[in-house]
């Protein structure tokens, strides 16, 4: 976690002044990968891990940032007419504040020190994270009202346009809108959402493979690709199909022979983690938490074998918490080829979880997990020092 007033410290060392502070969380997603950019549902939580950022407005028209993570900074004009991907970290915060000013939002130049919680690349959104909170103090120092939605929208097209992931808008809604103690069931295409709670009684436990395969980004765009193709293959039969989302299995099992073989498995996959997502939702809401454990474990199955965005590391962490006792569910999280698993866990079993998970995975890898007992928490806001 990290020390507010800390980060009030290295601010006034830094760039002098008073700075005002500002969180935004990490999140894991329970259910529902790579569904948001078909238009589908999704059931993230936000985390207690967050970027925090300290803020405070300059009179120019620059944005000079510094990041406590990487121990580097930039300075950019917010009125370059010509403005290029560094392709680092700077173009999260860049991208956000470009595209705030393309909205007309009243973005003016900031010193800004970024510190952060959220391991980056181990599929917990430590991106949208830096995404929203930057967001989110650029439009407070500019004294403009934050409308989340609009954030979450703005930070998307940021990363989309910007940086060059086609990501959904699952990472920066949740960043934007999370609550504690709660999942959130998202609509990727209205935006409409409602708070499921989780149940007391389990714990929310990520576990960090510490590894992310070099392929992660260019699959991650290859796959949105081929949905794209099995869409086009599909809207000519399927009246008013716009994306997955309008697809059922039946329909899909109709029509299976107008798909190449890749190509149906790419949608067979987003079409059940849709329906998946909804019967997941329905059964925490119901404090069911075995039927929310076992389509857990059926969309890693689905992941694995028909979306093939899993590894051997993250696929050894499944199996050892499913033969963990106590483990209602286990899956992959995030969007592919390394980062974490996400497990449902009985609270009283998650001590012994933990040791499990660790002397196994080291046993089978070499490599020394890390392992997260998560409570679900806010999305972005005003922090205190």
């Amino acid at each position: 976690m990290q020390d507010p007033a800390a980060l009030v410290e290295a601010f006034r060392k830094e760039f002098g002044g008073e700075p005002r502070l500002y969180r935004a969380p990490g999140r894991v997603n329970l259910i529902g990968e790579h569904t948001d950019y078909n238009d589908g549902f999704v059931l993230p939580a936000a985390l207690e891990m967050a970027t925090w950022v300290a803020a405070a407005p300059r009179n120019d028209r620059r944005l000079c940032i510094r990041s406590r993570l990487y121990g580097q900074d930039a300075s950019f004009d917010l009125d370059d007419p010509a403005p290029t991907p560094r392709h680092d970290w700077t173009d999260y915060v860049r991208g956000v504040a470009l595209m705030l000013g393309c909205e007309g939002r009243p973005v003016g130049g900031a010193n800004v020190l970024i510190a952060s919680d959220v391991p980056v690349g181990s599929g917990l959104s430590s991106s949208a994270a830096l995404e929203v909170s930057v967001g989110y103090a650029l439009l407070d120092l500019a004294g403009d009202i934050v409308d989340r939605r609009r954030l979450a929208l703005a930070c998307q097209r940021a990363e989309n346009e910007f940086v060059g992931m086609r990501c959904g808008i699952m990472d920066q809604f949740i960043a934007c809108h999370g609550e504690a103690a709660h999942a959130l069931l998202l609509d990727c295409r209205s935006l409409e959402y409602r708070l499921v709670p989780i149940d007391a009684k389990v714990r929310v436990v990520i576990c960090n493979s510490m590894v992310r395969h070099a392929l992660a980004g260019s699959e991650y765009n290859l796959r949105r690709q081929e949905c794209e193709r099995g869409v086009a293959l599909l809207g000519a039969v399927l009246p008013g199909v716009r994306a997955l989302r309008d697809v059922d299995m039946a329909g899909l099992e109709r029509h299976a022979g107008l798909l190449p073989e890749l190509t149906l498995r790419r949608c067979r996959h987003v079409v059940s983690e849709n329906a998946r997502v909804q019967q997941a939702a329905a059964a925490l809401q119901a404090g069911r938490v075995d039927a929310f454990g076992r389509l857990m474990n059926a969309s890693h199955r689905s992941m694995r074998d028909d979306y093939e965005i899993s590894c051997g590391e993250i696929d050894i962490l499944v199996e050892l918490a499913w033969r963990s006792e106590g483990v209602l569910g286990s899956r992959m999280t995030g969007g592919g080829f390394g980062g974490c698993t996400v497990s449902l866990v009985e609270a009283g079993a998650v001590e012994a979880f933990g040791a499990a998970i660790v002397t196994g995975y080291v046993k089978a890898t070499g490599r020394t997990p890390e392992v997260f007992v998560c409570s679900p928490g806010p999305g972005v806001c005003h922090a205190v020092s």
